[in-house]
């Protein structure tokens, strides 16, 4: 029995099927490219096995166990480690049944094709999960695991990864990326510049987190350009570990920019407790600018993923802490708010500004016409929610009429969940290839054309956007 169909997602017209399929079969084996998420880079870094079925599907994927909780599961119960010290799951095995017992929730949804397309291809599984067969699961994934070829080194070859990006703090020494290099494995981890705790003065201990940022780069960051120097500091050394990408997850598309006097008045005001959400939203706003600024000169991609109203809950914010699938959608303005960041960089070829979304209305009534104008925007692909065949289904139909494909910046798959970056990136390729399909079967593409557009959203946008 097979687990995902051989031809899953490219029979959206019977009469598009055998192309979709060909153009399917011409991009499938290209290198993953993975230009941004959020594996652990401890995982390349040690090469140890991972530690159990539990730990690698379900306690560290916030769509696993969101799902999960979202029909009364706990998170104690899954074992999600807690910040305040309350009392959790520890029995992996215990855990596996708990999400083998709800595997059907998931029917439909893309976390569904995720899953069963690492059961078969990674771990040769060929039936369903469920309660009864949760141990012959978690005994052959658990045998696998203590396999060499089943060692994160091992699989990232097996997944024919070429580059891939982790994302850190701006405090972070980066000292597994340093022990990755100092091996002598020939993968190509690099990192990513997340700034956000010392750019968000409502980030929990943002005193405290610039402090350390003067203490590491040297500067004094409680003056405007000393704080703007340990940006810069700090950026060239995450550029030597391979970053090519900075990242930033505000709450809105926001940025300003302000004159230089009046950017350092309200850092000041930011430093004291007298600082307000409108300042902050407004300081936010400003440091966009100039770290679209500073890409000017270090040459750095500059990532916006706005529009999360996260950490919705208050009491999983405090048990269990940030990322927990309490993260939620919101209206988000982009015309208005990005005009100030535009208006200062956004005719320059030379910068690189990918935009992000979780709300698909602004698709063609804002991003589209945006990314089509200005030369530094690209549009980032299908995010978080929207990852799946309807979400891209509906982000090429919504799109690419206004900004055409190549003010796109191909695909990534944003995952913490390393075993899901294949399965991720094929259902990508796969739902592409059915879109191209149905574009030559309207006249809109000629069948040669949608060979090389297949070949560039997998491969080449990525690569060519992401600067690698």
């Amino acid at each position: 029995m097979l687990l995902t169909a051989p031809d899953r997602l490219l029979f959206s017209d019977p009469n598009q099927h055998g192309l979709a399929r060909d153009l399917y079969d011409s991009v499938k084996s290209l290198p993953i490219i993975s230009p941004h998420g959020h594996c652990d880079p401890k995982w390349f870094a040690e090469n140890k096995r991972f530690p159990n079925p539990a730990e690698l599907f379900v306690t560290p994927d916030h769509y696993v166990f969101r799902m999960l909780v979202s029909c009364g599961v706990s998170m104690a119960d899954l074992g999600v480690p807690s910040i305040d010290g309350s009392a959790i799951e520890t029995d992996p095995r215990k855990i596996w049944r708990l999400f083998a017992k709800h595997f059907h929730l998931f029917r439909g949804t893309p976390s569904s094709l995720w899953l069963n397309h690492s059961f078969e291809h990674v771990f040769d599984l060929d039936i369903p999960l469920n309660a009864e067969t949760a141990d012959v699961y978690y005994d052959r994934i658990e045998a696998k695991l203590s396999e060499a070829e089943f060692l994160p080194r091992a699989l990232f070859d097996r997944f024919n990864i070429e580059t891939l990006a982790t994302t850190e703090g701006a405090l972070d020494d980066l000292a597994w990326h340093q022990q990755i290099r100092d091996s002598s494995w020939a993968g190509n981890v690099i990192t990513t510049y997340r700034p956000d705790a010392v750019v968000d003065p409502e980030y929990e201990g943002f005193a405290q987190n610039l402090r350390e940022l003067g203490q590491i780069t040297g500067e004094d960051t409680h003056t405007w350009s000393g704080y703007l120097k340990a940006h810069r500091a700090r950026r060239q050394y995450f550029k030597s570990f391979g970053a090519t990408a900075s990242d930033h997850g505000h709450p809105t598309a926001r940025t300003e920019n302000l004159s230089q006097q009046d950017a350092e008045k309200l850092f000041q005001k930011v430093l004291t407790s007298e600082c307000t959400a409108e300042e902050a939203d407004a300081f936010r706003g400003q440091m966009l600018t100039e770290m679209a600024r500073m890409s000017q000169d270090d040459g750095l991609v500059l990532q916006i993923h706005p529009g999360s109203r996260r950490n919705h809950n208050a009491t999983v914010f405090e048990t269990f802490g940030r990322d927990k699938g309490f993260d939620i959608p919101g209206r988000t303005d982009y015309v208005a708010a990005l005009k100030p960041m535009l208006d200062a960089v956004g005719m320059d070829p030379t910068v690189t500004i990918i935009l992000f979304t979780l709300d698909e209305t602004s698709y063609s009534r804002e991003l589209a016409p945006l990314a089509g104008a200005y030369p530094a925007l690209k549009l980032g692909p299908p995010w978080w929610f929207f990852d799946s065949y309807e979400g891209i289904k509906r982000f090429r139909e919504a799109t690419t009429e206004t900004c055409g494909f190549y003010n796109t910046a191909g695909f990534n798959d944003d995952t913490r969940a390393f075993c899901s970056i294949p399965a991720r990136h094929d259902v990508a390729r796969r739902s592409d290839c059915a879109y191209l399909a149905s574009l030559v079967s309207t006249g809109r593409l000629r069948e040669a054309e949608a060979y090389e557009v297949a070949h560039d959203l997998t491969y080449r946008l990525a690569k060519q956007a992401y600067r690698l």
